[in-house]
């Protein structure tokens, strides 16, 4: 018999998880994780997601990103790929090399995804958060990505020929604003990311969401649900909203809470 459980802030659920490591074009090894759905479930789409900036505490476990693995594997069958860029450390451990100010990143992001083909893993898309979406702005417009989802984008690496590149690439791209966030909000990101809100980027699926209320860090429980939904939305529609309690059974070798 299986019981409903809530879903709070240090919920684990049923899920397939795998430690992986990463191998660069120049050489280095990056730590990480991927979990798949539940035993007998096959993943939708492949969240590749690159995390915040590291020489600012961000690392695949920034909270986000966590609870995308802890989560959406169960409730929306979405296989997700968290790693380490280089000189990262977290829990998981520590990659190879040195933070390399969004430049050599190039080949921490290939090597992702790279890893995804390999694993035959099924519909990738990729998700920055903050220094993630400039990885992916600058890196991510590859024929096998199906589209991305940005969080927090600061654009202060990536801006308009990056836009302007995703903008004609008819790649669908989600963008979430905090309407209080440190360094773009949302009136200041339609003008930049307008390229993509044309009549015909928003054909391809582009949208730009201000999120009311939100900071840059997406701290509380409330803004999490909107991010988890919103990537959802964009990668498994089928299984958007998200409920709120999860109906389904925990194995032996699953884990649960913190």
């Amino acid at each position: 018999m299986t019981t409903s459980t809530e879903i709070t802030s240090h919920t684990i659920l049923p899920a397939q998880r795998e430690d992986i490591e990463l191998k660069t074009a120049d050489g280095l090894t990056l730590v990480g994780e991927l979990a798949l759905p539940p035993q007998g479930r096959t993943p939708v789409a492949t969240l590749v997601t690159l995390h915040p900036l590291p020489t600012a505490a961000g690392m695949m476990d920034s909270h986000v990103l966590r609870k995308a693995a802890w989560r959406l594997p169960a409730l929306a069958d979405l296989a997700v790929l968290r790693f380490n860029t280089r000189g990262t450390s977290s829990p998981r451990g520590t990659s190879e090399g040195a933070f390399g100010h969004g430049v050599e990143e190039r080949h921490d992001v290939a090597a992702a995804i790279d890893f995804v083909d390999d694993r035959e893993l099924p519909n990738p898309w990729l998700v920055g958060w903050s220094f993630g979406t400039e990885l992916t702005l600058l890196y991510g417009i590859e024929p096998q990505i199906k589209g991305a989802v940005l969080l927090s984008p600061p654009l202060h690496r990536a801006a308009e020929p990056e836009i302007q590149a995703w903008a004609g690439s008819g790649k669908p791209m989600r963008v979430l604003v905090p309407e209080f966030d440190d360094y773009l909000r949302p009136e200041a990101a339609r003008e930049r990311f307008a390229a993509l809100l044309t009549p015909g980027a928003r054909s391809a699926g582009s949208e730009l969401i201000a999120v009311d209320g939100a900071k840059h860090l997406w701290v509380g429980e409330k803004y999490v649900k909107t991010v988890l939904d919103e990537i959802v939305r964009a990668t498994n529609p089928a299984a958007y909203p998200l409920p709120l309690d999860y109906d389904g059974r925990f194995g032996p070798a699953e884990r649960y809470g913190v």
